[in-house]
């Protein structure tokens, strides 16, 4: 059985997931945003403490409150963060601007493969496909169990809210586009786990969300 546990680091009240298979202790990572020593501390202590083990590291995509715990990963589980080539770019910049936003920021690893649309990973018996869903950022993935009728959306969709597509690489049409054909086309009892703020379902958005309605 897969459980998702969910912590919030940094300024920016990111949501970091851990997708967890009980039956081996084994557990992936997604978008690690512990920003100082004590975050990255309660968030291995943690781990330690459950005995698990990170066996895979993805990222949604690759705004700085979403990495800003890749090194610290790779450095404790030689874990390479996973994500879309579209966000290299994203990621690359990171390293430009976090010293003016006052985060200490170690440069995250570039992976030699990358995750394509559709791609379908295995876990713990369970498949995650991976769903490109630009908007917010140009090469965004969500990552959806269908088993579980869970998905880990990043900052596409939000409770009665949306991603911002205001940055560099994000287009309002495109990021709307994306959830009407990509996200709002999964089960009404999905449960979106976002990367900022309380959970929340397909069905329930597509009533209530004023920016986007099904």
């Amino acid at each position: 059985m897969l459980t998702i546990e969910t912590f919030t680091f940094n300024p920016y009240q990111e949501n970091t997931y851990l997708i967890i298979d009980s039956a081996n202790n084994q557990c992936i990572i997604v978008d690690p945003g512990m920003h100082n020593v004590q975050e990255q501390a309660y968030f291995k202590e943690h781990i330690e403490n459950n005995k698990l083990k990170p066996t895979l590291l993805l990222n949604t995509h690759c705004h700085i409150d979403h990495v800003l715990g890749n090194n610290f990963v790779y450095e404790n589980w030689a874990l390479v963060p996973q994500f879309h080539e579209n966000e290299v770019p994203v990621l690359v910049s990171v390293e430009n601007y976090a010293p003016q936003m006052g985060f200490r920021y170690e440069t995250s690893p570039i992976p030699q493969a990358f995750i394509h649309d559709k791609e379908i990973l295995n876990f713990g018996g369970y498949e995650i496909e991976c769903i490109l869903a630009p908007g917010h950022s140009p090469g965004h993935l969500c990552y959806y169990i269908p088993g579980l009728k869970s998905l880990i959306g990043g900052d596409v969709l939000f409770r009665n809210s949306i991603g911002r597509s205001d940055l560099p690489g994000g287009d309002h049409q495109t990021l709307l586009d994306s959830i009407t054909t990509r996200i709002f086309t999964l089960a009404e009892d999905t449960e979106v786990f976002p990367g900022h703020g309380p959970s929340t379902t397909i069905g329930f958005e597509k009533e209530t969300n004023p920016f986007v309605r099904g």
